[in-house]
């Protein structure tokens, strides 16, 4: 089944979609009053639509921090068993509250205040806030 038939398949209802890299990595986490439109206008037959996609998702692969990207991957994944938005709601703001005062942070700002690429200085295998993983592992037997 081609995409665009998949997305023909998708509620008119307000939604959130995913754009996803190659290796399944999440580069924006995007919302939509009609889900079925905004997927459907990324698969339309225009090159002009398709460089719009590719140089949104090159921006935003670019511009990210990896820690936000590590945070938002295993929210995604994590929570989406929740038992209820709240739990997610939880979850979310912690990370919002621990990254708000990140080296991260302060670098964002001051390469947007002087028009200038991030250069991200945090790194997943040592700047994960306090709280992560704030799920427990399931004991197998």
């Amino acid at each position: 089944m081609e995409p665009r038939e998949i997305a023909d398949l998708l509620p008119e209802s307000p939604g959130v979609y995913l754009f996803k890299d190659a290796g399944g990595n999440v580069l924006y986490v995007g919302k939509a009053a009609s889900l079925r439109s905004r997927v459907r206008s990324y698969f339309l037959e225009s090159s002009w639509v398709n460089a719009k996609t590719g140089s949104l998702a090159r921006e935003i692969a670019d511009n990210t921090s990896q820690v936000a990207v590590a945070l938002i991957r295993q929210m995604l994944w994590k929570m989406a068993g929740a038992d209820h938005p709240m739990e997610a709601h939880k979850v979310d703001s912690r990370g919002i509250f621990a990254r708000g005062s990140s080296a991260d942070v302060k670098e964002g700002v001051a390469s947007f205040l002087e028009k200038r690429p991030a250069k991200f200085p945090d790194k997943v295998s040592k700047n994960m806030p306090a709280y992560f993983p704030w799920w427990e592992e399931r004991k197998y037997s």
